[in-house]
């Protein structure tokens, strides 16, 4: 089975949640619950009553509004995404046994920067 869920909205990068963490590292553990707490009400609403059977496969497609962040940069904000999955119950663990593999693509959209997220259990 294959859930698609999107975020409506972009996340903070590596750059800047590294920063929050040198300036307070009080702070940049609170943006990560943040994060994980409104991904958590997207995840439970998108995919209510679902637990997903693991392995799972996650496919991100980031759409930015302009071209400025590095593609590295914007991808680690997979482990919010990850993390969330877990906090919301929807995903077990997020280790090697539970999540196979994943792929990155990148787009810019102006009017509309998001994160679109393919989840696909994996049959064996």
């Amino acid at each position: 089975m294959t859930y698609k869920i999107t975020i409506p909205f972009t996340l903070p990068g590596t750059n800047q949640y590294v920063g929050e963490n040198r300036r307070n590292k009080y702070k940049g553990n609170k943006t990560k619950r943040d994060i994980e707490s409104m991904l958590a009400l997207i995840f439970n609403a998108e995919l209510r009553g679902v637990t997903l059977k693991t392995p799972v496969t996650l496919d991100y497609l980031w759409v930015e509004k302009n071209r400025r962040r590095d593609k590295d940069n914007i991808a680690f904000a997979q482990k919010f995404i990850q993390d969330a999955l877990v906090k919301s119950g929807k995903l077990s663990n997020d280790g090697w046994a539970e999540v196979e593999g994943f792929s990155h693509k990148f787009t810019v959209d102006k009017k509309y920067p998001r994160v679109e997220v393919e989840i696909t259990e994996v049959l064996e």
